[in-house]
């Protein structure tokens, strides 16, 4: 079941879904870490966690056909980051898809994306579109489209900005899961406001800050945020999963790691 932990509406609040998020330090000189979380058996992991809470399931890769309406104002939430069509990232997911497959199945559907951008409307979906995203989730290259559209809007900004912080794996991942339900913008739950409020208690190892006390501070801020919002009400993904990694000290996600989202367990060796 795919759980309603979406982000807030890019198109409301002006931000559309290609726009990055700007690196606010300069890359940390600190000490060479081992391994980030662009690291592909460190992304892996991630993947795996994000998936444990938008999908309870760890097997990410099945969700490029999955499709929904969750009933969060968001349209249809779909894909392995949870495209949504009210928020501007479906619609750019397909139209990179049309680029790159003209004709495809969902090309179709590009004037009624472009239309409910911004609401929860189905107008022009109905009754067909589910079926055929299931369709076009066959196809390698809609597959590539999602991974790039992933990495492109919130992995590559969100790990940008970890490094840039002098954060490890766990950090990184944090800010990740962040931006993947909260997206990036002006309003006071994105991504960068959370980041404002946890620096304004704490300093990251970039700046000289303790990384522990950091991602705390950021964890609270990033809970606080959730709680605003009813469909992200449900902090377990923060409470008895990112914070269970920083209790334990595993800083870079070393595996074998244990975690609850939504009262169920996992797992990764």
């Amino acid at each position: 079941m795919k759980h309603p932990t979406r982000r807030t509406l890019l198109a409301v609040i002006g931000v559309s879904a290609a726009g990055a998020i700007p690196l606010l330090n300069a890359p940390f000189a600190g000490a060479a870490r081992v391994l980030d979380l662009d690291d592909p058996a460190k992304k892996e992991i991630a993947m795996k966690l994000v998936s444990s809470a938008e999908n309870s399931s760890l097997d990410w890769k099945a969700q490029y056909q999955y499709i929904e309406d969750i009933g969060d104002g968001r349209g249809y939430t779909a894909g392995i980051i949870g495209f949504c069509s009210g928020t501007g990232d479906m619609l750019d997911l397909v139209e990179l898809y049309a680029d790159r497959r003209p004709g495809n199945v969902l090309a179709g559907y590009l004037p009624a994306l472009r239309e409910v951008n911004g609401s929860d409307s189905h107008e022009g979906l109905d009754p067909d579109y589910p079926q055929d995203w299931r369709s076009a989730a066959q196809d390698g290259a809609f597959q590539q489209a999602q991974n790039d559209e992933r990495d492109r809007v919130y992995f590559n900004p969100a790990v940008g900005q970890g490094k840039a912080d002098g954060l490890r794996v766990l950090g990184q991942f944090a800010y990740y899961d962040a931006i993947v339900m909260h997206g990036d913008g002006s309003d006071g739950t994105s991504f960068s406001n959370i980041r404002r409020m946890a620096l304004q208690s704490a300093q990251p190892p970039a700046q000289g800050g303790d990384e522990v006390t950091y991602l705390d501070a950021f964890l609270d801020a990033r809970v606080w945020a959730m709680k605003q919002e009813e469909a992200h009400s449900d902090t377990s993904r923060v409470d008895t999963a990112q914070r269970v990694f920083l209790r334990a000290g595993n800083l870079d996600l070393e595996p074998p790691l244990d975690w609850k989202v939504y009262g169920d367990s996992f797992h990764i060796d």
